[in-house]
């Protein structure tokens, strides 16, 4: 049976931070579904790995840049190598583990710059192409903890819940060009970035890593972390020409972890 074509045969994307994790499995799907890819790192090694990969895998168009996206000139970097992007995903490090007591005004502003700041400047500088082309996606990835708080994250939760509430009404305002902004809120994935987060709880709480993996478990009705893969899969959906109606909106891939009914 074919699979659903998204129709991004021939579109253009940028995916920040996308050298490991879930952003490089955004790029590989965006590349699986015919995009042409730029990605982006700060470690070259893993940034040039990654891009060998997605083109030995897909065959897609692959361009690599080495910088922090969070700098001008890494913004500047990136739209050099894809001035007119018909897709933007937003993706940065956030903030690690700390108490809030521990934060000064230096880390307070440094995390809003890295998770609010950068990817409103990047889609301040997409958006208008996208408007004039009447094409354009722009998914941002955030955090389930903007929803469902986790002590010790707060600095990364705030700003990415910031990021929300900006983009709200900006998504609106340019639906009608079919240009969509829509948020993914990731729970617990099997990526580096969790094996850290355990390690780190597991030194601090004194306990031993196992214990606290199949604490977080225990709180995911799917029983399971997830599976990076299927985070890039939502993610070029969300950048297909089938989702033009899907505006605005926070996507919970969290396993059923955050407990609501609406």
């Amino acid at each position: 049976m074919k699979g659903l074509d998204l129709g991004l045969e021939g579109r253009s994307a940028i995916v920040c931070a996308s050298s490991k994790g879930l952003g490089r499995a955004c790029a590989l799907s965006l590349a699986e579904a015919g995009a042409s890819v730029t990605i982006n790192g700060r470690d070259r090694e893993a940034l040039e790995a990654t891009a060998e990969d997605i083109r030995s895998r897909t065959g897609a168009k692959v361009a690599v840049v080495l910088a922090d996206v969070s700098t001008a000139e890494g913004q500047e970097a990136l739209l050099a190598a894809c001035p007119s992007p018909d897709i933007l995903v937003n993706n940065n490090g956030g903030p690690r583990y700390r108490d809030f007591r521990e934060l000064d005004r230096a880390a307070i502003i440094n995390g809003v710059e890295q998770n609010m700041i950068t990817p409103i400047e990047l889609i301040r500088a997409v958006i208008d192409g996208m408007v004039e082309r009447r094409f354009g996606r722009i998914v941002n990835i955030t955090s389930a903890s903007v929803y469902a708080p986790v002590p010790g994250l707060d600095l990364s939760s705030g700003a990415r819940a910031g990021l929300t509430a900006f983009l709200a009404g900006v998504a609106r305002t340019v639906a009608a060009s079919n240009v969509t902004i829509n948020q993914m809120l990731p729970g617990i994935f099997a990526t580096d970035r969790m094996t850290e987060s355990m390690n780190v709880a597991a030194r601090n709480q004194k306990r031993d890593v196992n214990d606290i993996e199949q604490q977080r478990l225990a709180n995911i009705p799917a029983n399971r972390f997830g599976d990076p893969a299927e985070f890039g899969r939502v993610c070029a959906f969300l950048c297909s020409t089938h989702a033009s109606y899907i505006v605005g909106q926070n996507i919970v891939i969290d396993g059923g972890a955050y407990q609501s009914s609406f």
